[in-house]
């Protein structure tokens, strides 16, 4: 009985059916091994720039088989170069955009000008007029960039004749 199990053994080792199968075998390893190849190659030219990098990259995916792409892994860059030029260009609009930003009213969020002293909508007070050449100073300057006039503690009015308007604050009072 053992003879002829072994016998059987031998013989399916020995057929053709056997020779298709590890034909089979060995061309799917071949196939699986070059798409390896294959997708460390793409992978290479989305993440390198450099011709010369993608090349060593593929090289190094391809001679140890099954064990290069492993080792490519490890060592590729985290992103895509599309991914750090989008980051890039993000970046840049940003920056442009801080750059361009527009100054709004504190009390009623209309659109001001950075010239504006007041708000042509509710008449707030923006900046104070410089006393010597009627440009207007942010707050916390202590000295008019345009002429080096010393900044006073009282706002200067280029209407003497206007008061200056007072902020309503409102108050909400709690009952307990």
């Amino acid at each position: 009985m053992t003879g002829s199990f072994f016998g059987s053994v031998h013989g399916f080792f020995h057929s053709a059916t056997w020779d298709v199968i590890r034909t089979l075998v060995i061309l799917f390893v071949v196939v699986f091994w070059l798409a390896t190849v294959y997708w460390v190659y793409k992978d290479a030219r989305r993440r390198f720039a450099e011709r010369r990098l993608v090349w060593i990259s593929t090289a190094i995916g391809a001679i140890p088989p099954y064990l290069g792409p492993l080792v490519y892994m490890l060592f590729r860059p985290p992103e895509y170069l599309e991914d750090i030029r989008e980051r890039e260009l993000e970046i840049k609009a940003i920056e442009r955009r801080l750059d361009e930003r527009d100054e709004t009213c504190g009390v009623c969020g209309s659109s001001v000008g950075p010239e504006f002293l007041v708000c042509p909508v509710c008449t707030t007070r923006l900046r104070q007029a410089c006393g010597s050449c009627n440009r207007p100073l942010e707050p916390t300057w202590q000295v008019c960039p345009y002429c080096e006039t010393a900044v006073g503690s009282e706002p200067v009015l280029l209407d003497p004749t206007r008061e200056p308007r007072t902020r309503r604050t409102s108050t909400s009072s709690s009952a307990g």
